[in-house]
């Protein structure tokens, strides 16, 4: 739920979205049974750079996000070059946290995960954005996260305008970190 969500609202805002898969081939099977088809395969997404980097959550799948090597490794270079990156439910504390890509970082995730975030300041936020990471908590949460990602990229205006569109409220996820 949280991929799809994700991906229809930042492409209602034309962004460049491409959908990669870890697994050996484009099709991917959600945790739900939801089948979706990737734009390419990991490896050949990991030969690009991206302005954002967006991770779903549910399980297994943070976890097999969090053992695959070049995605971890397009990770901790987007983190290095200062670019916007974040993740949902699970993946903030099962693949992010592990690889130190939340530390000094207030962060958020699925409260059956959040406790075993460093920061626990924000882990009942919705949404928390702290510099270029942005977390959320799950599927409820997906919606927000999605627009945030938008205000992040775009600002508050263009945010907005594809919230009203959706006829969904958008209140601004407020970041002073």
């Amino acid at each position: 739920m949280e991929t799809v969500i994700i991906v229809d609202i930042l492409r209602r805002a034309s962004v460049n979205v491409v959908v990669a898969s870890i697994e050996e081939e484009l099709e991917i099977l959600g945790s739900r049974k939801v089948k979706l088809v990737a734009d390419k395969l990991i490896e050949d997404a990991a030969k690009s750079t991206y302005d954002l980097i967006i991770l779903p959550g549910g399980m297994p799948g943070a976890e097999r996000l969090g053992l695959c090597e070049p995605l971890r490794k397009l990770l901790r270079e987007q983190a290095l070059s200062n670019r916007v990156y974040g993740a949902i439910c699970a993946s903030p504390e099962i693949v992010l946290e592990p690889q130190g890509l939340l530390k000094d970082k207030k962060a958020t995730a699925h409260p059956s995960f959040s406790s075993k975030l460093g920061d626990q300041s924000d882990v009942y936020a919705g949404v928390v954005i702290d510099g270029k990471v942005i977390t959320s908590k799950g599927p409820g949460t997906a919606m927000e996260f999605s627009i945030a990602l938008i205000d992040k990229l775009y600002g508050h205006d263009r945010a907005r305008g594809i919230a009203q569109g959706m006829v969904y409220n958008y209140t601004e996820v407020l970041s002073d970190y």
